[in-house]
């Protein structure tokens, strides 16, 4: 086996932020017996079965202890976020400051506390959180939209400044059945309205979102970077009207 073979096989430690449900929780499924996995949450009672450190941490409330992880971290995914769908004209400016502070300015607290943990294996993955709403305009995202947006910037920025040491991708999904959406496919008729919005028909699952993400965790994603992903079932994409 030569090096870069051998190097392609070691555990990665890799911290997500967030994941006890949806899209991280099935990440974290299919990497934790692969890779040194940290979760950073409020709780631990998903986690019982898998194979994971768990950090306890509230992104609002908490400064993150650095000390919980490793002098060097791979791979980095932030998960939490929120839906606000509401008409523009009845959305307090609370509620922008609320989707911004949860889904952009705690992702960045965290993050400057351990992007020198992630400069130091010299081969780390960032992957962050967006929204099909931010290619395609839809009305009644205007608060999602800004504070995921302000992520797509924010990454490609980042990616610049820590290339090559630090790889920055986005996932930008379309609906996914996850807790935060179930709101939105909470019935048959809901879910046949969603699914025929998309070129696929139908709604995205976590395993979708979370495919993905692994991918980009990994080495051979390692000529990726700066890049906005639209796992969205073709909608940001394609015209089928």
């Amino acid at each position: 086996m030569n090096f870069l073979e051998n190097y392609n096989k070691m555990k990665k430690n890799i911290l997500f932020i967030g994941g006890s449900t949806g899209i991280g929780f099935e990440t974290i499924k299919l990497i934790h017996n692969e890779h040194n996995v940290f979760v950073a949450s409020r709780s631990d009672e998903s986690f019982s079965d898998l194979n994971i450190t768990h950090i306890k941490y509230d992104i609002l409330s908490d400064d993150f202890n650095i000390e919980a992880v490793p002098e060097k971290l791979h791979g980095f995914v932030y998960c939490p976020g929120s839906i606000n769908l509401r008409p523009f004209r009845s959305i307090k400016p609370s509620t922008f400051e609320e989707d911004l502070n949860i889904n952009f300015i705690s992702m960045v607290k965290t993050l400057q506390i351990v992007i020198n943990n992630l400069k130091k294996s010299e081969n780390s993955s960032i992957v962050l959180y967006s929204t099909v709403a931010v290619k395609v305009g839809m009305p009644f995202h205007t608060s999602v939209s800004a504070s995921k947006g302000a992520i797509e910037g924010f990454a490609r920025s980042l990616a610049a400044e820590y290339a090559p040491t630090v790889r920055v991708n986005i996932v930008a999904p379309s609906l996914t059945n996850t807790p935060m959406a179930e709101r939105f496919l909470n019935n048959d008729i809901k879910k046949e309205k969603v699914s025929e919005k998309h070129p696929l028909k139908r709604f995205g699952n976590p395993c979708d979102i979370a495919n993905i993400t692994a991918f980009l965790l990994e080495d051979k994603s390692s000529w990726i970077t700066g890049q906005t992903f639209g796992v969205d079932g073709g909608m940001s994409i394609i015209n089928l009207s």
